[in-house]
């Protein structure tokens, strides 16, 4: 069962004392981070110049692909034949932040019909699992790949009544929140394991 709203604003409270400010994340450094503080008042960031794409992992030899080369067992929460289903390997500032991605190196717009369709099952189903947890409002269904070119669709489970983190923004809280209770997440995380495993594949965490 997922923390409710009342016990993430408790634990922050305690963490930071009431109307306390969290630490900024990391990804507030990043060039990609489109606002900066001038003159104490927030603004869009410069846009840089115009540049080469950068090579995305598994494109270039001295940038291997991390899901080609190997996933550790214990990060893995469910897999079948074409597809795993895994977490970063620790909690995070969200309830749950899962990736689902294929066994075969292949990109988004590379799947035959087959494969999309499956993922397509998957994702849904993977929907109505996370939504059904206590305390979850949402599982927001995410696809970037500007990191990696193997295809990997991001899961990620929304706190009820925790109305600051909501829409859009929601996945930026992940890395704002602090983590939640390692054996709650554990506990979720094999909810979805083996929910999923109903309909095939087998249940890891």
């Amino acid at each position: 069962m997922a923390e409710s709203a009342d016990q993430v604003h408790a634990r922050i409270s305690e963490s930071v004392g009431a109307g306390g400010r969290l630490p900024a994340p990391p990804h507030a450094e990043w060039d990609n981070f489109p606002w900066e503080v001038v003159d104490g008042e927030l603004v869009p960031r410069v846009l840089p110049p115009v540049a080469d794409e950068a090579p995305r992992a598994g494109q270039t030899a001295d940038k291997p692909c991390p899901s080609c080369f190997g996933v550790p067992e214990e990060r893995v929460v469910w897999e079948d034949a074409s597809w795993r289903l895994k977490h970063f390997g620790k909690p995070s500032g969200l309830p749950l932040v899962l990736i689902l991605e294929p066994r075969q190196h292949l990109d988004f717009g590379q799947l035959d019909d087959d494969l999309a369709s499956q993922h397509g099952r998957i994702a849904n189903r993977l929907v109505r699992i996370i939504e059904g947890l206590d305390h979850v409002a949402r599982c927001h269904v995410l696809r970037y790949g500007d990191g990696s070119e193997h295809a990997h669709s991001w899961f990620v489970a929304r706190t009820a009544r925790l109305t600051g983190v909501i829409g859009a923004a929601t996945i930026e809280w992940d890395d704002v929140l602090p983590p939640g209770p390692e054996d709650v997440w554990r506990a979720d995380l094999h909810t979805v394991a083996t929910k999923l495993a109903n309909w095939g594949g087998e249940a890891k965490a």
